[in-house]
C-alpha cells in the first residue's frame, strides 16, 4: 500500500469513528438505540420496504429487527401498512413529521460539510464522490465476505 493510500485509509477510519459517535449522540438525543437510529434511517432513504428486507438490509436477525420496529413504531417513528395487492406484507413507512426531528440533529454537520464543498471545484467533487462511492462498495463487499465465512 503506498503512503497516501495508508493516509486515505486512516482519514476513512478516523471519520467512520466520528460519525459513529456523532449517530451515538444522536440515538441519546432522541432516545433510541443505535441500532435503532440505523434502522430508521434505511427506512427513511429506502423505504418503504418490508421488514425482511429491513433485517437483510441492516443484517439484523429476524426477532432482533421485530424488537427494533415495535420500538420505533410505539415511539411514532414509523408506520406499518399493510400492501394492498399482497395482505401478508407489511411495508414500512417512516413518519415524515418525525424525521425532522432527526434531520435537525444532523444539520450542523451538513452545512459543514456545504462549506467544506464550497472550497472544492465541481470535478474534485465528482472525484471525491466516486472514490466514496467505490470505498462504500468495498466497504459492503468486505462485510459480506466476511459474513460469508461465519
Amino acid at each position: 500500500m503506498t503512503h497516501h493510500a495508508h493516509d486515505v485509509t486512516e482519514l476513512l477510519r478516523h471519520l467512520t469513528v466520528q460519525l459513529r459517535l456523532l449517530n451515538h449522540q444522536v440515538s441519546d438525543r432522541l432516545h433510541l438505540q443505535d441500532v435503532d437510529l440505523e434502522c430508521l434511517d434505511l427506512i427513511t432513504r429506502t423505504g418503504p420496504l418490508t421488514a425482511t428486507a429491513l433485517a437483510r438490509a441492516a443484517d439484523l436477525h429476524p426477532a432482533t429487527a421485530t424488537g427494533v420496529l415495535d420500538r420505533l413504531e410505539a415511539a411514532g417513528w414509523i408506520r406499518r401498512d399493510r400492501v394492498p395487492t399482497d395482505r401478508r406484507a407489511v411495508h414500512l413507512t417512516a413518519e415524515p413529521d418525525r424525521t425532522g426531528e432527526v434531520r435537525a440533529l444532523y444539520e450542523p454537520l451538513r452545512e459543514a460539510i456545504a462549506a467544506i464543498c464550497e472550497e472544492f471545484t465541481p470535478e474534485q467533487l465528482a472525484t471525491v464522490a466516486q472514490f466514496l462511492d467505490k470505498a462504500a462498495g468495498a466497504a459492503l463487499a468486505a462485510t459480506d465476505d466476511l459474513a460469508a465465512r461465519q
